[in-house]
């Protein structure tokens, strides 16, 4: 009995193992919710640092390497510090630290773009194609919205 359940299960694994590696390579369109759950600006300048959080944004969509999740996380305490708020940039930097892991399954995480989980890796060309055709779309939906 043990030995059917077993080849049961193993068979029910390979046969789901690459259903989820094909599902796991379509990129969704870009979305960005702004600063997530921070605010996008001050009491007296609403947006201030939104744009910041929206490249930010685009870059976690896309997702990719450690290494390239860091050089993003510090561009946006860059940017931020920039429009004149560095304690804010600072406080910023620690948040998506530690809330954008790719290991949970939020809106805002690492890679968000792709269907979880998603680890940290270097995108594929076509991957890399997905993501050129969903950015030039994105482009000009925002243009034609102006």
């Amino acid at each position: 009995m043990h030995y059917r359940l077993s080849v049961l299960l193993l068979s029910m694994f390979v046969l789901m193992f690459p259903i989820h590696f094909a599902r796991a390579n379509t990129l969704a369109p870009f979305t960005s919710d702004g600063c997530s759950v921070f605010p996008d600006g001050t009491f007296e300048q609403g947006e201030l640092w939104l744009g910041c959080c929206q490249k930010h944004d685009f870059d976690y969509w896309k997702g990719g390497t450690f290494d390239e999740r860091l050089a993003s996380d510090k561009a946006l305490r860059v940017c931020v510090a920039k429009v004149g708020q560095p304690q804010i940039a600072l406080l910023m930097l620690a948040g998506v630290r530690v809330g954008g892991t790719p290991y949970l399954p939020t809106q805002f995480r690492w890679g968000y773009g792709w269907p979880y989980p998603r680890d940290y890796g270097a995108l594929t060309a076509d991957e890399l194609k997905q993501v050129e055709l969903l950015s030039t779309n994105t482009l000009i939906r925002t243009i034609s919205q102006k």
